[in-house]
């Protein structure tokens, strides 16, 4: 019987005080999960008992105690020599001989089960890791590709040393755990080989606004410490786990990430760092940093494992538990393998029903963007640092700008009102301490300590979707929090206006009943950036754009339609994940001509015209043979979305389609396009659609309407001239009756009415009216919905 060593199969979630947080995970996994097809390397655990029994031996506790009192955490300079004097303390200590047979003889069991040359992967397990709210991320060591009897024990005394890091030690104080209660206990395990493959980071959920039902995978190629430490920009991948659980399989949303450098093992020592002897970082080939670093079929195994363990552990703890996990793609075997799994500490602790919004008041030229963590807003003056020994310039409620924030800056970060790194993904350790803290960071801004200078104020800004921004100044912003559990729900349906999947996520605890226009330009424009039909006919571009074209395409195995629709049909999918399973009407595209021009190719295929808001726009374009292929690759998309991604909420809408007859050829094509069974509105904004409301009915299942475009048309008003806006006024009579009788007509045909617009947003009495025809829903910017909410549920109680 061992004393001083478990193996993962006799170790489970409630040995955390023998074996620490990632042992005991470890052994969760390996015991429960891997008989639903979970893998998970085999491997053992130095218990917290063979910590205490080498201080004990070595007569280290007295001289630690001595080194702790009176410590100030805050006095950096004072952090740094108690964290030095500990580690050196046990480092110049001796491993007892006991310990170290027990170690060894271990080892040589998984040389074993793996092969003699198996190489291990050393990490540290702290006693007080992966508790509720301290995830102790990146505090402690990890030793990889350690192979040979010296260097194994060697990396123990390594990860043991750890404890008394600096960012180890602040941490205990900022999360109020003594550090000489903390033990360490030590992982030995199978070294999966990641660096001839790929490996990384995920989360069952979304780690910037807590949406549960996604799951979130990063991805590089090499070993995964890149990834961890931030030290690199990962592709990122999400799933949606109740259309998953259905038995769709399909990436909801992908982005390809740079990849700059990939960690492999090295064969030669490096003498001047000892921890990195081991391993070594390569630039990785451009052919590499094009392509994404897992295939579909891989991040739809991890998010079926993410799914399970999510659900194990949730179990376990009797509360829904969200997980960080940590994976690893062997380059040798080919298959994945899971190698950490610990609760998320962040957005697992929030109420649900608290909504917080950050909203900038000011605008400011964009100094510079990167990846946003969290949805806060920082403002300060920049401190520019690029390693802690500068630390002393550091001032509270300054912004950190860093080539990379490690978890080593953990004293400095608790101080900043905001933090910028030149690299790192958004699961990195340092975006995840920067949640912990609660401080907004933009990380993989690439040339920040270039472009930013120390002592310049700026404002950081990750309150606006994926893209975190810097600006230039102090801008004033506003915190607004609301409990949704505490707003009425009114009998009218509100619904929110949204184009840009990036906010999708943010904005999923509205009290929505789901999106009422979801427009796909935003898409197209930010997301393929290539005219439709320049998909379709390369040979009409020019060298230059056939280039681009096909650098778009690369990660998709260059086929450029294959990424047009996969990206259009993720970009709408993920706005209709948001409010799943409520409705989300998507606009199928509404270019005028000019702006379908600005597309990458599109000069070749649009007309030049005088007034593009009234000519070759909507409906007119899907059938005409200067668009329909276009049009061809939009159903294409949906039809993916709806049926291979399972978003049956989404509704297709036409847009300014002006005459029965194209009404009938629009939807004839639909149904050449397969997508016959879909549910299909009609944008209600042309005075023919109101006149003509029943005939139209016929066609289509509801309509929704849209003041801007009925207002100018009916006043016979140019929305976009500065000269006549003065007539242009939704609440005019005339507009009134219009929007009245197109709801009375929907009602006759008992089929749905809807309104997109603005309008009641900013006149609450076109709202009132609204309530009073009856309509069905009505829908807004995210901006305006809890107001409106409000006004219209003491609107109908009156």
């Amino acid at each position: 019987m061992s004393k001083f060593i478990k193996w993962f199969k006799e170790i489970g979630i409630k040995d955390v005080d023998e074996v620490g947080g990632k042992n005991a995970s470890l052994g969760e996994m390996y015991n429960h999960l891997t008989p639903l097809g979970v893998n998970v390397p085999n491997g053992f655990a130095v218990t917290a008992t063979a910590y205490k029994h080498y201080l004990d031996k070595n007569n280290l506790w007295e001289s630690l105690k001595h080194l702790f009192e009176n410590f100030n955490p805050d006095d950096i300079d004072e952090l740094k020599r108690v964290g030095k004097t500990a580690r050196e303390l046990i480092m110049k200590a001796e491993i007892p001989e006991d310990l170290k047979n027990e170690i060894l003889d271990n080892y040589h069991k998984l040389q074993v089960e793996y092969g003699k040359d198996v190489s291990l992967a050393v990490r540290s397990s702290a006693t007080a890791e992966d508790s509720p709210t301290a995830s102790f991320a990146g505090q402690n060591e990890t030793y990889l590709n350690i192979k040979g009897d010296e260097n194994v024990l060697w990396a123990y005394k390594m990860c043991i040393a750890s404890n008394f890091t600096d960012r180890s030690i602040s941490y205990k104080y900022t999360h109020n755990f003594n550090p000489l209660k903390v033990y360490l206990s030590v992982t030995i395990m199978k070294m999966v080989r990641s660096d001839l493959g790929s490996s990384g980071v995920m989360f069952s959920l979304d780690t910037e606004t807590g949406f549960r039902d996604v799951v979130f995978i990063n991805a590089a190629w090499g070993l995964g410490e890149n990834v961890v430490q931030g030290t690199i920009n990962p592709d990122s991948f999400f799933v949606h786990k109740p259309t998953f659980k259905k038995g769709y399989r399909a990436v909801l949303k992908r982005k390809l990430g740079d990849k700059e450098k990939m960690m492999v093992f090295s064969d030669t020592l490096n003498q001047a760092n000892l921890a990195e002897q081991f391993t070594k970082n390569l630039k990785t080939p451009i052919e590499k940093r094009m392509r994404f670093a897992i295939s579909d079929e891989d991040v739809l195994t991890l998010a079926d494992w993410a799914i399970k363990i999510e659900e194990h552990y949730s179990e376990v703890n009797g509360h829904y538990t969200p997980m960080d996990m940590e994976w690893a793609k062997d380059g040798i075997d080919n298959r994945l393998y899971m190698v950490q799994a610990r609760p998320e500490t962040v957005h697992s602790q929030e109420k649900v029903t608290e909504f917080e919004i950050y909203k900038l008041l000011e605008k400011g030229k964009v100094l510079l963007t990167g990846n946003a963590v969290g949805e806060k807003i920082g403002a300060g003056k920049v401190c520019i640092m690029h390693s802690m020994a500068e630390a002393e310039k550091f001032n509270e409620g300054d912004v950190l700008v860093a080539p990379t924030t490690s978890p080593d800056w953990e004293p400095v970060m608790k101080k900043a009102s905001a933090i910028v790194t030149e690299t790192g993904g958004r699961t990195c350790h340092a975006a995840i301490v920067s949640r912990e803290l609660g401080k907004p960071a933009v990380v993989g801004a690439k040339n920040a300590t270039r472009i930013l200078k120390d002592g310049q104020p700026v404002t950081v800004s990750c309150a606006e979707g994926e893209v975190g921004k810097v600006y230039d100044g102090i801008l004033k912003y506003e915190i607004e929090k609301i409990d949704i559990s505490k707003l009425p729900r009114p009998k009218t349906k509100i619904m929110m206006n949204l184009g840009n999947p990036e906010l999708a996520f943010s904005l999923a605890k509205l009290p929505v009943d789901g999106i009422g226009l979801a427009r796909m330009e935003f898409i197209i424009t930010n997301y393929i950036k290539a005219h439709p039909m320049a998909i379709k006919h390369p040979e009409m571009l020019s060298e230059t754009e056939k280039a681009l074209i096909d650098e778009l395409a690369f990660p998709f195995d260059g086929d450029a339609e294959d990424f047009f629709v996969k990206t259009l049909s993720e970009g709408a999918a993920t706005l209709a994940a948001s409010v799943y399973p409520k409705k989300c009407i998507v606009r199928m595209s509404d270019f005028k001509s000019n702006e379908y021009a600005n597309l990458l190719g599109g000069r070749h295929f649009e007309p030049v015209e005088d007034n593009p808001m009234l000519g070759f726009r909507g409906a007119a374009r899907y059938t005409h043979p200067n668009y329909k292929e276009g049009f061809e690759l939009e159903c294409k998309a949906m039809k993916r979305a709806i049926e291979k991604m399972g978003f049956d909420n989404i509704v297709l809408m036409i847009p300014f389609c002006r005459r029965i007859d194209e009404a009938k050829r629009v939807k004839e094509t639909l149904i050449e396009n397969g997508l016959g069974d879909v549910e299909v509105y009609m944008m209600c904004e042309i005075p023919n659609n109101v006149i003509l409301i029943d005939k139209f009915l016929e066609i289509y299942d509801g309509i929704s309407i849209g003041t801007n475009d009925l207002t100018q048309l009916t006043l016979g008003v140019d929305r976009d001239s500065e000269i006549v806006a003065f007539d242009y006024d939704e609440r005019d009579e005339g507009v009134k009756t219009m929007v009245k009788m197109a709801v009375e007509g929907a009602k006759r045909a008992n089929k749905y009415n809807g309104l997109c617009g603005q309008a009641p947003s900013d006149h609450p009495d076109f709202a009132e009216f609204l309530v009073k025809i009856g309509i069905e829903s009505m829908s807004l910017n995210p901006d305006s919905v809890l107001k409106i909410i409000k006004d219209i549920a003491e609107m109908e109680n009156k």
